[in-house]
């Protein structure tokens, strides 16, 4: 069953409520871990396509920080939060009061990777929480995973379920600004989401798309 043709900005617009409202619960998480304010934003939700989806992260063999994990419950499927390495590195070094820190050097350290993967888990957690509240839908994530790689290589195993039943994935844009930080030093990053094939029907008929 193709859904892409069905899907309408008032449909789409009704996932970004939901993120905006994940994002908000996000916000206070991450205040409260950084010990400053932070506010966060969903500018925009989308379906794109495979290959669109593989631009927006800048390309298949674009090494990106990804922080990863599958849904389970009346929803299944996979979840990606993708940071370019510099994002990554600019939330970390603030997180950790490290300014030296980078991704490209190894070894990471224990203390940098439990950061961002509790990052990771804020932000899933607080998304598909929003989006079981909406829908009523019973949503668990699992225990996120974090891996430093070629976005084409982390992004895969999602993909071979999807593309059985559809082309496209829906995109969260997401945009996290830190109080006294300038909004040019703004965290951009995007959540891909890829629910399995009968997941994809569940949460658009909920949407009410059938």
């Amino acid at each position: 069953m193709n859904f892409n043709q069905k899907i309408t900005s008032l449909h789409l617009d009704v996932l970004k409520e939901i993120g905006n409202i994940g994002a908000a619960h996000a916000a206070t998480a991450l205040s409260d871990l950084l010990s400053k304010k932070i506010d966060m934003q969903v500018p925009k939700v989308e379906m794109v396509t495979f290959d669109h989806m593989m631009e927006l992260a800048g390309g298949s063999e674009t090494v990106v920080v990804g922080v990863f994990l599958r849904i389970e419950g009346d929803v299944e499927g996979s979840m990606f939060f993708i940071l370019p390495i510099e994002q990554a590195n600019r939330f970390i070094q603030r997180l950790i009061h490290d300014e030296t820190f980078d991704f490209y050097k190894a070894p990471v350290s224990e203390l940098a990777l439990s950061a961002m993967q509790e990052m990771g888990n804020i932000l899933s957690g607080s998304y598909l929480s929003a989006l079981s509240d909406f829908t009523k839908l019973k949503i668990y994530p699992t225990v996120p995973g974090l891996s430093v790689d070629m976005f084409g290589a982390i992004i895969s195993t999602g993909l071979i379920e999807l593309s059985q039943v559809s082309d496209h994935v829906i995109v969260i844009n997401t945009s996290i600004f830190e109080e006294d930080i300038a909004i040019s030093e703004a965290v951009h990053g995007h959540f891909f989401l890829l629910p399995d094939p009968d997941s994809f029907a569940t949460i658009f008929k909920v949407l009410g798309v059938s």
